[in-house]
């Protein structure tokens, strides 16, 4: 047997010295290997070459079997970080870059002519914070994930009721009780891994409306109440970032786009003064068609992805009207004023 491995030896030295593929030496070994197990089986007892090379044939088919098992277990490793890898690459990516499974995620997406992969990118690395994690936000929240923006902020201070469940829909029965903002996040997070998602469980306030809005690209009002809305707006336009503002009423909604920055009107615009409490009742007190925020709310996730992207013509100077009772809608040409002492002032 010694001389056997002796043999072995030679042959893998002479392939080292001749540069010879490993693959080649191998099998070469693997030849010597075969023709000393024939001649076992196939000599008489006995015979010099036998006694030469070990005798018995059992030593040699356990020493075929551990190599057969070695080169087994060796393939299945390989076999094993061949697999791993595109993992590895998705995880070492470039800091901005596409993963293979965001481009397949996006696909529908890229093949748009009017967003492409330079409009995707720019979902990719937008900011955009959701004021309000309820009716309108809870669609907005939905597709703005599902469009893959690289980071969304929201801001609530609310918990998830009962009551809430009719129409805001990225809440489950299972989160009543919890805080809106972590009860949107869970669900955004599940839907697209590849997003960032900042939630701010406290109300709106002046003393941080400001220095926050300036950390996004754009903001989406989703909000209920008259004194949000109007600190909305007055701090995108002191960010000079458009704001994407939807009301519901009932059977109706409406939605624009207010950007003094580029040339369209802010919210005081053209709504000066709130309205009577009486007049504009919260939904608690008049109720609310449950469908009816999802439609409004997605139309605002569509202009926050049409202005980031910088596709098609966004709602800036226009209000849409949506009566989900009769299923019509409208529009109404919206005009700066030159006395509105947020933008003009």
């Amino acid at each position: 047997m010694l001389l056997v491995l002796l043999l072995a030896g030679v042959i893998w030295g002479a392939g080292v010295l001749m540069n010879a593929p490993k693959r080649m030496r191998w099998t070469m070994i693997g030849i010597l290997y075969v023709g000393v197990l024939l001649e076992h089986l196939v000599l008489p007892d006995g015979h010099p070459l036998r006694m030469a090379t070990g005798e018995s044939p059992a030593l040699w088919l356990l020493l075929g079997a551990a190599a057969l098992l070695g080169m087994v277990y060796a393939r299945g490793i390989r076999w094993l970080k061949t697999r791993a890898q595109p993992a590895e690459a998705e995880t070492d990516a470039a800091p901005g870059a596409f993963r293979d499974a965001e481009l397949e995620r996006y696909a529908r997406h890229i093949v748009l002519r009017e967003l492409g992969g330079p409009g995707q990118k720019k979902l990719k690395d937008a900011k955009v914070l959701v004021i309000g994690a309820g009716g309108l936000g809870s669609p907005a929240l939905l597709y703005l994930a599902a469009a893959g923006v690289g980071t969304i902020g929201v801001i609530d201070d609310d918990e998830v009721d009962n009551a809430n469940l009719q129409r805001q829909v990225i809440h489950r029965d299972e989160s009543i009780g919890a805080s809106k903002v972590f009860s949107a996040k869970a669900t955004m997070e599940a839907l697209n891994p590849f997003i960032t998602v900042l939630p701010y469980h406290r109300r709106l306030t002046e003393e941080i409306a400001v220095e926050l809005f300036a950390e996004y690209d754009l903001v989406l009002d989703g909000t209920d109440n008259f004194d949000t809305r109007y600190l909305a707006n007055r701090s995108a336009v002191a960010a000079g970032i458009p704001l994407v503002s939807g009301a519901l009423s009932q059977w109706e909604g409406q939605i624009s786009v207010f950007d003094p920055k580029n040339g369209a009107p802010c919210y005081e615009c053209v709504f000066p003064v709130a309205p009577a409490p009486e007049l504009a009742p919260s939904c608690a007190a008049a109720g609310v068609f449950g469908p009816l925020p999802g439609v409004v709310g997605t139309m605002m996730a569509a202009e926050a992805v049409k202005l980031i992207a910088g596709a098609g013509e966004p709602l800036r100077g226009r209000m849409l009207l949506y009566d989900a009772l009769y299923a019509e809608t409208r529009q109404i040409a919206l005009k700066s004023r030159e006395d509105c002492p947020v933008c003009h002032g």
